[in-house]
C-alpha cells in the first residue's frame, strides 16, 4: 500500500479517519468496512483500485479505531451511518463514487444506493444482503436465526466489551481466524485489529450497530429497489449469512447479478483477493482488467 496517507474528515457532526491512496483527478472508490474491522480490512483492495487510476477513500466508520464515537446507541441508525458517507463523498469534491462494502458496511452501502442513488455510481456488496432480504429469508429458513443469534447477546450492556477485551482481544481474535480459511488472517494483522479495538470506546461504538437495531435502524431502509447497478459478492462458507439472503437480494435490485466465490467464507476479500479484486475492477471498467 504505497502512497498511502490519512485524512481526518468532518461529515454529519463526526470526524472520519480515512485512508485516501490514487490520483485526486480519478473516479471515486469508497469503502466500507464491517465488523469488527476498520479501513485495514481492505489491504489488499486499496493499492489494486488506486493502481487502476481510482481514488480510493476508506474510511474508520463511526464508533471505529480513530474515528468519532459518539455516545448512545441511537447515534448509530443506518440514517446516521449513511449520512456520513453521503457526507464524505461530498467533502470528495466528486458528484458521486462507486461504493464498496462488505459486512456491515454493505448494509451502510446498500442504504445509500437506495435512498440517495444520485451520489452512488454503482455498488458492490461483498457477503451482506440488501437489509430487507433477511427477514424474508429469515421466514423461510429457521436456520438464519440461529447464524444471527450472537445479535442478541450484543444487546446486553457492558459485558460483551468485557467479554470481547479479555485476554488481549483472545475472543475476536479466535472469532475471527475460526470462521475464515486458515491464511486469511495473519499475526500482524491481528495486533493492528487490537490496536484498532483497544482504542477508547472503540468496543462499545462497534457494538452500538448492532445496539441501535431496536430503535428501528432497518426499519430505516426501503423496499425500493437499487436502481443503480450492482454486483453481489459471495464467500460460499459464510458461517454467518446464507446463500439465500445473496439470492433474495436480487429482488432488491433493478441491475444486479450474483457472483459466488468458492474457497471463501465470510471474509472473502481476505481469503481471495485477486478474484475479488478482478470481479471488482471487471465491473467497474472492463478494460482496466487487461492490466490484471
Amino acid at each position: 500500500m504505497d502512497n498511502l496517507s490519512f485524512q481526518s474528515i468532518e461529515t454529519n457532526d463526526v470526524l472520519l479517519h480515512t485512508a485516501v491512496a490514487g490520483p485526486e483527478d480519478g473516479p471515486l472508490v469508497i469503502l466500507l468496512h464491517g465488523f469488527p474491522e476498520f479501513w485495514y480490512g481492505w489491504k489488499h483492495q486499496i493499492g489494486a483500485l488506486a493502481e487502476q487510476g481510482y481514488r480510493v477513500m476508506a474510511p474508520d466508520q463511526r464508533g471505529y479505531n480513530l474515528s468519532s464515537k459518539p455516545q448512545g446507541a441511537e447515534n448509530y441508525t443506518l440514517d446516521d451511518l449513511r449520512d456520513d458517507i453521503a457526507g464524505l463523498i461530498e467533502q470528495s469534491g466528486k458528484e458521486k463514487a462507486v461504493v464498496i462494502g462488505h459486512d456491515w458496511g454493505g448494509a451502510v452501502a446498500w442504504h445509500l444506493a437506495a435512498t440517495k442513488p444520485q451520489l452512488v455510481e454503482k455498488l458492490i456488496a461483498i457477503n451482506i444482503p440488501h437489509p430487507q432480504a433477511v427477514p424474508r429469508v429469515m421466514k423461510r429458513n429457521p436456520l438464519q436465526w440461529v447464524k444471527s443469534s450472537y445479535m442478541i447477546y450484543f444487546q446486553i450492556p457492558k459485558l460483551p466489551e468485557g467479554m470481547m477485551a479479555a485476554e488481549d482481544f483472545n475472543v475476536m481474535k479466535q472469532a475471527m481466524g475460526g470462521t475464515s480459511r486458515k491464511s486469511a488472517f495473519s499475526g500482524e494483522d491481528f495486533e493492528r485489529y487490537g490496536n484498532a479495538w483497544g482504542q477508547p470506546c472503540a468496543l462499545t461504538g462497534m457494538l452500538n450497530w448492532y445496539r441501535a437495531l431496536p430503535k428501528g435502524s432497518f426499519r430505516q431502509t426501503t423496499n425500493t429497489k437499487v436502481e443503480v447497478p450492482v454486483r453481489i459478492l459471495w464467500g460460499v462458507g459464510d458461517q454467518f449469512l446464507s446463500r439465500q439472503l445473496a439470492k433474495e437480494s436480487l429482488n432488491f435490485c433493478t441491475a444486479g447479478e450474483l457472483v459466488f466465490i468458492g474457497q471463501a467464507t465470510h471474509w472473502v476479500h481476505h481469503e481471495q483477493p485477486l478474484i475479488v479484486n478482478r470481479l471488482i475492477l471487471e465491473f467497474l471498467d472492463k478494460e482496466k482488467t487487461e492490466a490484471l
